[in-house]
């Protein structure tokens, strides 16, 4: 049976609304996408809260017009990194029995146990919750351990967390243009569930989105995300450095910011900017690195240092993805995290031929997670459909 979905993903320089028909998670047609530029959000606050009513709307009403829908009524809302946390509990329970095996009861039992390790009022805003790992007697990691012999349980339970200013705010907001929110979902668990694989997760990755005015570092493990850090610098950041250090205006510093080529091998070695009196300048290569670097380092530094605050155990097959539209899209950019990290630095795989710009990953993800959940409320097969029908994800 075809469902259609609208999901709506708010960036920090963008809002984008999606409309998808789906028959299940083998087929999604993306149908309908606005896209609307707005000021975004900074220490989980919106920079221009006037504004915001009319961005939404117009996102909808352009994707609205795209699927051909006369009124979008529901919607599924992604909240930000910026918006979320992120606790996890690692909790023990025995097995019983002359022959103890892990039954559903035993994960049950330990995901209670998980729960009463966090704040109870914390527990209120829970989005999301799925365990990391699964571990029998100190044996292997698995993420499927029913049917496994042993004495004791040991598993770590992931619990994302919504902001309650973000969620009541977003609510009165869409009330106000006569729409619903179906339910909020972390944009960042469904960007490193649908371009991470389990093979990979199973090993620990990190996931590092550089957006415009934040970058958002993840420890992903199992079915979720075992840490989210929101660093409070993105591309924008670059952009306004330059800006002020070259005496530009901010268009033609996103214009060079977004030609330029770390360690440059090929690529421009001058760039046009129009000063703040109109007048049209040129400027070395080295000119725009001293300005631009500096910040880019910055950034790289930060991230090195929120991988570390994870404490992730990262072997040599853990891989570290990067996405985004504020470094990832630059010639080079993944180069320069990776001489920082020490450590090979990726991109996400393409999955969708609409909206393959790396800047859409979290509302790609977000529309996957929202359609994977459903899916899973209605016929709950496999490993991951059977642990959100558990967990209530």
């Amino acid at each position: 049976m075809r469902q259609t979905l609208t999901v709506l993903d708010f960036g920090t320089s963008k809002i984008v609304a999606l409309v998808a028909e789906t028959s299940g998670r083998q087929r999604c047609d993306i149908i309908g996408a606005g896209t609307v530029h707005y000021d975004g959000y900074t220490n989980r606050q919106w920079n221009d809260p006037a504004s915001l009513n009319e961005a939404i709307a117009s996102a909808v009403h352009e994707a609205e017009e795209q699927s051909r829908i006369n009124k979008i009524r529901d919607i599924q809302v992604g909240v930000p990194g910026e918006f979320c946390k992120v606790r996890t509990a690692e909790v023990v329970v025995p097995l019983q029995g002359a022959d103890p095996q892990v039954t559903d009861k035993d994960i049950r039992d330990l995901m209670e146990r998980a729960r009463e390790e966090i704040d109870p009022v914390l527990l209120n805003n829970v989005i999301y919750s799925s365990p990391a790992w699964f571990t029998v007697d100190d044996g292997k990691k698995t993420v499927a351990p029913v049917g496994m012999r042993g004495h004791e349980l040991r598993g770590m339970v992931s619990f994302v967390i919504a902001d309650s200013f973000f969620m009541e705010d977003v609510n009165a907001r869409l009330q106000s243009l006569n729409m619903n929110v179906s339910g909020f979902m972390p944009s960042s668990v469904g960007q490193a569930m649908l371009y991470i694989s389990g093979e990979e997760r199973d090993r620990t990755a990190i996931l590092v989105d550089v957006g415009y005015l934040n970058t958002d570092v993840m420890a992903v493990e199992g079915d979720t995300i075992t840490f989210l850090k929101t660093i409070p610098m993105g591309g924008g950041h670059i952009a306004a450095d330059l800006c002020y250090g070259l005496e530009i205006t901010l268009t033609s510093a996103e214009q060079i910011k977004r030609n330029y080529v770390y360690g440059l091998s090929t690529g421009t070695t001058t760039f046009e900017g129009t000063t703040r009196d109109g007048e049209t300048k040129t400027f070395t290569y080295d000119e725009v690195g001293k300005v631009l670097e500096p910040r880019a380092d910055e950034i790289c530094d930060a991230i090195k240092d929120a991988i570390k605050e994870s404490g992730a155990r990262l072997g040599n097959w853990s891989p570290v993805y990067l996405t985004g539209g504020g470094l990832v899209l630059n010639k080079g950019g993944r180069d320069l995290l990776s001489s920082k990290l020490d450590k090979p630095v990726k991109e996400l795989p393409h999955k969708a031929v609409k909206l393959s710009n790396p800047s859409y990953t979290s509302t790609l993800g977000l529309l996957d997670l929202v359609i994977s959940t459903y899916d899973n409320e209605r016929i709950n097969s496999g490993v991951s459909g059977f642990f959100r029908s558990l967990f209530g994800s």
